[in-house]
């Protein structure tokens, strides 16, 4: 054979070797998109197995899903249920079955008899408020309500409700009962332990603020720092204001004068506020900031700010 035709011919052998590896992916590559085609339409768990059983294949990213959110239902109180209910139902007589309150309470409890009072006590009940709930098994609740009279006396009873976990449905299951009233609860200690001087810039700035906020003299904003938004009360309910007291959790409050800049206090307020119908101890908290050599209300935790707090 001719040197030249050798030549060509050895030449020609890996260019048909590497045409017929070529082939062979092109073989591969067309099949590994055919199972893949096939899992995706047979679905998740296929397409899984169908990526993993070539690693060949480049690996396609599963589409972005929604984290599941698992809520827990929040159970219904059923308080406002059992004032109404109480309400009536203290206010009905067996004797007079059709009027409208025994007929009210006979609504919301079927199955609980109605009182038998004495002539002309149904009036001594002024009114009735929910002072506490109680879950117990299941969708059983015991709703403490405090039925408050015309002499001053309040008596306290516990009304069994049941009530589903979506507040759609209740219903008192029994007579209610006098029970004991709530324990009073023991105050924490005050932060406020810090005496500010009454002849002080900070206390003069509150009784201005104060004046301004409750007897519109003068004008709200004038005592507020950048950003915050209070509206005084309108209409005005008083005529005066005077304080009486103010104490600080921060001992910057103490200085007779204004310190630097930034400095941020914490005050409560004692005062004292008048009109035709006398005089009304109020109490309020406060956030103030130095500022320009004058203090800025930044806050009134007693009342709504909207648009800034204490900065």
């Amino acid at each position: 054979m001719p040197l030249g035709k050798k030549a060509s011919r050895s030449e020609a052998a890996p260019a048909i070797a590497a045409g017929v590896e070529l082939e062979k992916m092109r073989r591969r590559v067309r099949l590994s998109r055919l199972a893949l085609f096939t899992a995706i339409a047979a679905g998740p768990v296929a397409l899984a197995v169908a990526v993993a059983s070539d690693p060949a294949t480049a690996t396609a990213a599963a589409p972005d899903k929604p984290a599941p959110v698992r809520t827990t239902p929040v159970a219904a109180d059923p308080a406002g249920y059992a004032q109404v209910f109480l309400d009536a139902w203290l206010r009905s007589s067996a004797d007079e079955a059709d009027r409208a309150q025994a007929r009210l309470a006979q609504s919301l409890a079927p199955d609980v008899a109605l009182p038998d009072p004495a002539a002309g006590a149904q009036s001594q009940l002024r009114s009735v408020t929910a002072v506490r709930s109680v879950q117990r098994d299941g969708d059983a609740w015991a709703v403490t309500v405090a039925a408050q009279y015309a002499d001053s006396t309040v008596r306290y009873f516990d009304v069994p409700v049941v009530a589903d976990a979506r507040g759609a449905s209740f219903a008192v299951t029994g007579a209610p009962g006098v029970v004991a009233g709530p324990a009073r609860a023991a105050a924490p200690k005050s932060p406020y332990s810090v005496s500010v001087p009454s002849d002080g810039a900070l206390a003069s700035t509150i009784g201005e603020f104060l004046g301004a906020y409750l007897t519109g003299t003068g004008e709200v904003d004038r005592y507020l720092a950048p950003g915050v938004e209070l509206a005084p009360v309108s209409p005005a309910p008083y005529t005066a204001v005077t304080v009486q007291e103010v104490s600080a959790i921060e001992e910057a409050a103490a200085a007779g004068s204004v310190p630097a800049d930034g400095t941020k206090v914490r005050v409560r307020v004692q005062a004292e506020a008048r009109d035709d119908a006398g005089r009304w101890p109020l109490a309020y908290e406060l956030a103030l900031t130095a500022r320009s050599g004058r203090w800025d209300v930044a806050a009134l935790h007693s009342g709504t700010v909207q648009g800034g707090g204490v900065r």
